[in-house]
């Protein structure tokens, strides 16, 4: 059965059309009709349109996913973008930040290839929230921003993303809120059923031994009502099988060229990575309704992730060791060709795992009286468990620095990277032996090293809402009380990886030898591989639990509790021949966080749990004035709030008595942080083209009252343990020094978005079928993230970020061609030990297009379509900078192309 209704056969029907979308679209179909906007509120779609013959023209597909989009913009009383569910599921991305990536005004930094994470009006992920059918949701990162490699697009109905702020909006962020939403099979009200399938090629091919360049996903839909339409599922399943390749080169670092200026690499850790990407998704949405006045709604999530990587390369100590250097060419007193003697290199075979597990439920009811009294209950649970484990190995040519034999290694850098000749055969398992040929484990034959990080994330939510329609200028009243509990944990285990009875080096046992990694990418030839892991499991490594202190004070508990109160009135009133929309109204949150952990006192690790509790008021005013040549002229100010990092919160603390000072001083977390608080202002102009198509300027100004900095200010150690190197007798006052993260005084950060999607048969009718839609925003900063200092980029900040797509649809083929690109921006990548490393990444244009085929009404294969899509088509790099200059490349990482081709059928 295919299920084609037209918006005349809905409106005759009753069907809801909202919902008849994000059905369509959940299960794959290239048919969209409208979706959920924001708030609750219905947008219409367009009129069918008839064509000369008289006959109606229904728009389905991505035109139609652009109308509803459009239409749910245009009803909104908040600055809001979206992305309705055919969108989502006709660009079969990794994830959904590949999607939302281009909306105005977003964009999102690539890791290992993918996209994972969302940033909004130039801030980092951490400003934003995610939720799930409007409840908070839990990350599997360390903190609160979520990583969308867990959500499947194909089990998702509609994106929303909240650019404003709103009192009844529970969960929001300072730069924007994305809203997740599924598909409630009641307001479907049809039997549907649909399947479909891809595979994927990674042009790279397989760089690693046991790895491939082949991936599938699968997927699948159904839809149904029963008792005489009382009750309502819907059920979705995905399965992805994916792999990722890349090539990277790295340096780390660059150090003074001879003569004092420029500069020269002071060392190279370059690598193959062949990732493997398993996610199991499964969703279920359960609907009950009685009575017309009352439905009752459970749904549920989970997803199963598994990201397997192995990684080879050399890692070259070079100017930053005693490796005599001889200059063969320079620019600018930058070392740009040369050659390093005595160079010991080191063997890499790495390996990561990150296994992540995320449950979310929710059970939400609602009554809608005749009377004009509703009422709400929601309480909704979200849960991650996740566990990662780092695996280091190291092989050279002999035990510790000095031994060995040693390499002559000529080298050109350029823009992209630094190009090796060398002279060893790092592929010969008579040469290359299990050791630390480094002496990084000072008395310890360190041969590697093991870092298994446990993270545990919990919320429950429950949320009680209470609303009186009105007639007049306030359109209605609603009052609500929301209570969050939050505990989120992360504990790093850490291990030296030693081999047995103190050996200083072990022959790798053939068994376990894999071949020969190609590094000719960088010049490097081949090197010898094995799995890291079989060796650990087969004994020829002991694991050494690593007592350093620093490790416990990167772990952290954190319970947060919110009790959320809010007021919203909402209000519609004519004014001459337009129409003023909007809502006004205050949340007060009453915040009690508290942090345990172990503080550090002259080496003792000492258990303490602090904290602090808090209120925010935060107003907010959106106001909608709708003309009736289809302007739109939107103004709105609000408090807004973000809560710091959660490794910020951590009440690990390491401190002593200094005598020099006669106080105490220690540096840490800071259990008693405060949100970033902004007050923010929005301004935009939206011209609209019925709901085909629309063209909007949208200007915004975030006065940031506080921000959060690292910096050595008074402490009260007042109920720490006192230092035991204190002199007997000695007077030591209670506040001394730390340096920790502080609230401080903030800045502000502003910008412009030019906004707009345009169906150029809407114009001139022979390029019907024809158009294009996307974004352009230009944001400057005024923060400082170092007080005192002038003001420079936060993490995330990209100066200009735009996206593009054009496209053709129509007798049931589809073209379409996608463009994104963003401005350089400080990114934050994960380095040794999973520690935060901020890096100066360059600008970068992703290319992707898609081409494909539906099948026609009345055809023996309708409801079969068939696309075949071409990702990163372009091979655009991702990498980052040293402050000395362009050809100071410190990150070069290349993902190749991805090709993928595929089917789905809905009956």
């Amino acid at each position: 059965m295919m299920i084609r209704m037209t918006f005349a056969d809905a409106r005759r029907s009753g069907t809801s059309l909202a919902a008849m979308a994000a059905a369509l679209a959940v299960a794959g179909t290239a048919h969209a009709q409208q979706t959920l906007p924001p708030a609750g509120q219905t947008a219409e779609p367009s009129e069918p349109v008839a064509d000369d013959a008289g006959e109606e023209i229904v728009v389905t597909g991505f035109r139609a996913a652009l109308e509803s989009a459009v239409a749910t913009k245009r009803e909104s009383d908040i600055v809001a973008e979206s992305i309705s569910a055919e969108d989502i599921g006709k660009l079969p991305d990794a994830s959904i930040a590949e999607s939302i990536a281009r909306l105005p005004g977003l964009t999102s930094q690539r890791v290992s290839g993918r996209s994972n994470s969302i940033s909004i009006r130039g801030f980092a992920p951490d400003f934003s929230t995610t939720l799930l059918n409007g409840r908070e949701q839990t990350s599997t990162g360390d903190n609160r921003a979520v990583e969308y490699d867990q959500y499947p697009a194909e089990i998702m109905s509609q994106v929303l993303v909240y650019k404003t702020a709103q009192p009844s909006l529970i969960g929001q962020g300072l730069s924007g809120t994305v809203d997740l939403r599924t598909v409630r099979p009641l307001d479907y009200g049809r039997r549907a059923i649909a399947i479909g399938g891809r595979g994927t090629y990674a042009d790279l091919g397989a760089l690693n031994a046991g790895s491939t360049e082949y991936g599938y996903r699968v997927s699948g839909t159904y839809i149904d009502q029963f008792a005489n339409d009382t009750i309502g599922i819907a059920l979705s399943a995905n399965y992805l099988d994916e792999p990722y390749q890349i090539q990277e080169f790295n340096a780390w670092g660059y150090a003074d060229a001879p003569g004092g200026e420029g500069g020269v690499i002071g060392g190279s850790k370059s690598y193959v990575t062949s990732t493997q990407l398993k996610r199991l998704g499964l969703s279920g949405t359960l609907q009950w309704r009685p009575t017309p006045n009352f439905t009752s709604t459970f749904d549920g999530f989970f997803s199963d992730f598994d990201d397997d990587q192995i990684k080879r390369g050399i890692e070259l100590p070079l100017a930053f060791s005693a490796s005599p250097l001889t200059v063969s060419a320079s620019e600018n007193g930058f070392v740009t060709a040369g050659s390093f003697a005595n160079v010991e290199g080191v063997i890499r075979n790495d390996s990561f795992q990150r296994k992540a597990k995320l449950y979310s439920f929710g059970w939400n009811n609602k009554w809608e009286g005749d009377d004009g009294w509703n009422a709400m209950l929601d309480v909704s649970y979200s849960k991650t468990d996740r566990n990662e484990i780092v695996i280091e190995t190291y092989a050279g040519t002999g035990y510790g620095a000095g031994n060995g034999a040693t390499d002559t290694i000529d080298f050109v850098s350029t823009d992209t990277g630094t190009i090796f000749s060398p002279t060893l055969d790092y592929s010969d398992p008579d040469l290359i032996r299990l050791t630390d040929p480094l002496g990084w484990g000072g008395a310890n034959v360190q041969a590697g090293y093991l870092n298994d990080r446990q993270v545990e994330d919990r919320i429950w939510q429950y949320r009680v809402e209470i609303e009186k329609e009105l007639d007049g200028f306030l359109k209605g009243v609603k009052v609500g009380l929301n209570y969050t509990d939050r505990d989120k944990s992360l504990v790093p285990d850490e291990y030296l990886l030693v081999l047995p009875n103190g050996a200083t080096e072990a022959v790798i046992p053939d068994e376990f030898i894999l071949g020969s990694t190609d590094q000719g990418f960088l010049g490097l030839g081949s090197i010898l591989s094995y799995d890291p892991r079989e060796l650990l499991d087969a004994g020829i490594y002991t694991q050494v639990f690593n007592t350093s202190l620093d490790i416990p004070a990167k772990a952290f508990t954190i319970a947060e509790d919110l009790m959320t109160m809010y007021a919203q009135a909402d209000i519609e009133q004519e004014v001459g021949s337009a129409t003023l929309t909007g809502n006004f109204g205050v949340q007060a949150i009453w915040t009690e966080q508290h942090s345990s952990g172990f503080v550090t006192a002259n080496g003792s690790l000492v258990p303490t749990t602090t904290g602090d509790d808090y209120w925010d008021v935060m107003p907010a005013i959106n106001l909608s004035l709708r003309t009736a040549n289809d302007f739109v002229i939107r103004a709105a100010a609000a408090r807004q709030v973000q809560r710091p990092r959660l490794d910020d919160m951590r009440v690990a603390l390491s401190y002593g008595f200094d005598t020099a000072a006669g106080l105490i001083n220690g540096s840490g977390g800071n259990p008693f942080l405060r949100p970033i608080r902004s007050n923010s202002y929005d301004l935009t102009v939206e011209k609209y083209f019925g709901n085909a198509g629309y063209l909007a300027v949208q200007g915004f100004y975030k006065d940031l009252k506080s921000y959060v900095y690292n910096l050595e200010q008074p402490f009260d150690y007042t109920g720490y343990p006192p230092p035991s190197n204190i002199p007997a007798g000695v007077d030591v006052p209670a506040i001394g020094l730390a340096t920790i993260p502080i609230n401080g005084s903030g800045g502000s950060i502003y910008g412009v978005e030019l906004a707009g999607t345009l169906p150029f048969g809407e114009f001139v009718g022979a390029l019907d079928g024809f158009g294009v839609t996307g974004g352009l925003s230009y944001t400057e900063t005024e923060i400082a993230p170092t007080p005192g200092q002038a003001p420079e980029d936060i993490p995330g900040y990209s100066k200009w970020v735009a996206n593009g797509t054009g496209y053709f649809e129509k007798w049931g083929f589809n073209l379409r061609g996608s463009v994104r690109y963003r401005s350089t921006f400080v990114g934050e990548l994960s380095g040794f030990g999973a520690n935060r490393v901020r890096r100066r990444a360059l600008d970068e244009t992703i290319i992707d297009a898609q081409i494909g085929y539906e099948f026609q009404e009345g055809s023996a294969l309708q409801g079969f379509s068939i696309f075949v899509q071409g990702q990163n088509l372009t091979d655009e790099p991702f990498a980052t900078v040293d402050p000395r200059g362009e050809l100071a490349i410190i990150d070069y990482q290349t993902y190749g192309r991805r090709f993928l081709a595929g089917a789905a059928f809905r009956f």
